[in-house]
């Protein structure tokens, strides 16, 4: 009976660590309550230079994400190229992404670069992305894969 015991609790801490890496990855798009940017439309910091809280009776399913939007007009220009305006890193905090984890985000606390949008945890944690952006980018680049990506 002991070694069959023995046996069992070995097969099931094999299986629980082959699946542990499935288990860390993050989902490819934060969420928040099923919406993205925490239900902020993503084509208003490209359109209008700052947040703008989206209106859940003008959303879209994308990335499985729901995707609010604060005008029809940017709901086309999304659907029509998502990429183009979806936040980096699946909307994960930027910062967080190059350190090699993933963090919820503050729809406050983000950055335009080379057209593309990044938003980060806070606007104190912002702070140390934007002390090398172009470094950060890149670490953040190389470890998405693995966290999301």
């Amino acid at each position: 009976m002991r070694s069959a015991m023995s046996l069992s609790r070995r097969t099931v801490l094999s299986f629980a660590l082959a699946c542990l890496p499935g288990l860390a990855a993050a989902q490819s798009v934060f969420t928040a309550d099923g919406a993205a940017i925490r239900g902020y439309d993503p084509v208003a910091y490209f359109t209008e230079g700052r947040p703008v809280q989206g209106d859940p009776g003008m959303a879209l399913q994308w990335g499985g994400a729901r995707w609010q939007f604060a005008t029809e007009a940017n709901r086309a220009l999304f659907e029509g190229n998502p990429a183009a305006y979806a936040p980096q890193f699946g909307g994960y905090c930027a910062w967080a992404v190059s350190r090699g984890y993933t963090a919820p985000i503050d729809p406050e606390a983000w950055k335009v670069v080379d057209g593309k949008l990044y938003l980060n945890y806070s606007k104190g944690v912002q702070r140390q992305w934007e002390a090398d952006v172009p470094g950060n980018i890149a670490k953040a680049e190389a470890n998405w894969p693995r966290l999301g990506g």
